[in-house]
C-alpha cells in the first residue's frame, strides 16, 4: 500500500536538518524500492521547511514503526507529521505495484 507522508519542520530548525541529513539519506537508501519519491519541501525563502515522502509499506502500523526510526524524527526536527494512504493515478513509476 502506498502512503504519502508530509512532515513539517519546527521553526528555526534548519541546523538540525542539515546536521542529520547524511543519516536521513542513509535511512532512505536502506529502505530501497519502498521509497517511491522523497525530498524536502521548501519555505518561502527556498530553504527546506519539511519533508514529503511517498512510500510503499504493508500497513499503517508498519509505516509508523519505520517513521519512528527516521534520524530527523529522532533528532526532534519535526513539528508535525501527517501520513495517509495514497493512490498514484497520473504517471506512476514503472516499479509501482498497484
Amino acid at each position: 500500500m502506498l502512503f504519502m507522508v508530509h512532515a513539517t519542520d519546527k521553526p528555526g530548525a534548519l541546523d538540525i536538518r542539515m546536521a542529520n541529513r547524511p543519516a536521513h539519506l542513509d535511512w532512505l537508501t536502506a529502505a530501497g524500492p519502498a521509497i517511491k519519491a522523497a525530498g524536502p519541501w521548501l519555505g518561502s525563502d527556498d530553504k527546506p521547511a519539511g519533508s514529503l515522502l511517498i512510500v510503499e509499506m504493508e500497513s499503517g502500523a508498519a509505516l509508523d514503526a519505520w517513521l519512528a526510526t527516521d534520524p530527523y524524527a529522532l533528532a526532534g526536527l519535526f513539528q508535525s507529521v501527517e501520513a495517509a494512504p495514497y493512490k498514484w493515478v497520473f504517471s506512476p513509476p514503472a516499479n509501482l505495484n498497484p
